[in-house]
């Protein structure tokens, strides 16, 4: 594990910290119908490893096909924090552009994972 990170969305109302399970080696782009219009890499991290600082009730939920992803999002800014990932459920995805000091054009190229072809559609 990494040491902890901050992550907040823009308006500040959201604070969470986070123990990244590889570094940055897990940043990732999806191009499911969602987080393709979304636009945002994501890192895992293990569920027990992302904390709620400050803000969950400033945080709203978004789920849609299969429910198995929960994505949140600050209902103050609407930046998207996290979520519960789909392809694993015990992992968050959190938004590299939302981790403090974290440039995410500095990972570029960040690869493409299938979201389109997930194996749950099937």
């Amino acid at each position: 594990m990494t040491e902890p990170l901050k992550a907040t969305c823009h308006c500040g109302a959201v604070e969470l910290r986070v123990r990244l399970s590889q570094a940055f080696e897990t940043a990732r782009r999806c191009d499911c119908s969602f987080c393709r219009r979304r636009g945002a890499a994501a890192v895992s991290v293990p569920l027990d490893q992302l904390e709620i600082v400050r803000g969950a009730e400033n945080l709203t939920l978004y789920q849609w096909g299969t429910g198995t992803a929960k994505h949140y999002f600050c209902k103050t800014c609407g930046i998207y924090t996290h979520h519960q990932r789909r392809s694993d459920p015990t992992e968050y995805g959190v938004n590299l552009g939302a981790l403090d000091g974290v440039n995410p054009r500095d990972f570029d190229p960040i690869p493409w994972v299938d979201g389109v072809n997930h194996p749950s559609d099937s």
